[in-house]
């Protein structure tokens, strides 16, 4: 039956019934409970994606290994990212597959590529949360387009951590980078500090942006985080 499923997957497109890879969606199911089972649909997905197969069949392909995708599946995915047409799906399995070698893949892909692929391959990496990715976003704060440093300040906050913070700090007090966005992704780093109980570290950040010369919606949000760490030191 997955070879049936496989074999209409050849000509899948979006209009056709999810019953003609009832074997794929069945044999989905069983690997969660089965790894000989997970190993074989994982290389059959893996070839697929390698054919001449629609764009609706390589996302559907690229959902399925978003659920099951080990490290094997990474070059197969990582040939789509800068594929426009495939490339968003190819990097949510990536964000979702463990082990260094898809945050290899989607750091490689935020450094060559361009445009939205590249921002997108930055926002993988803010997604997956890995502290290893600080120095690639890092590096990429002072872009020469303004979106790809954005983001990469975005990913930066969502990463959180003191690492990230430092980096932070550092382009604005440097004058690297979009400054509003930094200051954002610091305050991002800072309510994950406090979610963390670190709220020693949160302080200081809050403190640093609770001045008179900050804007004063910034100074708001400092203030709010300053109560949140007192309650949160109250409570603990």
């Amino acid at each position: 039956m997955l070879d049936q499923a496989f074999e209409a997957l050849k000509t899948y497109d979006y209009g056709t019934p999810i019953s003609e890879l009832q074997g794929i969606e069945d044999a989905m199911v069983a690997a969660h409970a089965d790894p000989a089972v997970r190993q074989d649909l994982e290389q059959h997905l893996i070839a697929a994606l390698g054919s001449d197969i629609s764009r609706d069949a390589k996302d559907y392909v690229c959902r399925k290994l978003a659920g099951i995708g080990t490290p094997a599946a990474v070059p197969a995915l990582s040939k789509l990212l800068p594929i426009e047409a495939n490339s968003h799906l190819a990097r949510h399995a990536l964000e979702r597959i463990p082990g260094p070698e898809a945050l290899a893949a989607l750091a490689t892909a935020a450094k060559e590529l361009s445009g939205k692929l590249k921002i997108g391959a930055i926002g993988s990496l803010g997604a997956r949360g890995d502290s290893s990715s600080v120095a690639t976003l890092a590096s990429l704060l002072n872009d020469a387009d303004p979106a790809v440093a954005r983001s990469a300040a975005m990913s930066l906050g969502l990463i959180g951590g003191s690492e990230a913070t430092a980096v932070l700090q550092s382009a604005i007090q440097t004058g690297t980078g979009d400054k509003d966005s930094l200051i954002d992704a610091l305050l991002e780093c800072a309510e994950s500090l406090v979610r963390s109980k670190q709220t020693v570290e949160a302080k200081v950040i809050y403190e640093s942006l609770s001045g008179d010369q900050q804007p004063r919606l910034i100074r708001l949000a400092a203030t709010r985080g300053l109560l949140a760490c007192g309650a949160r030191t109250a409570a603990s």
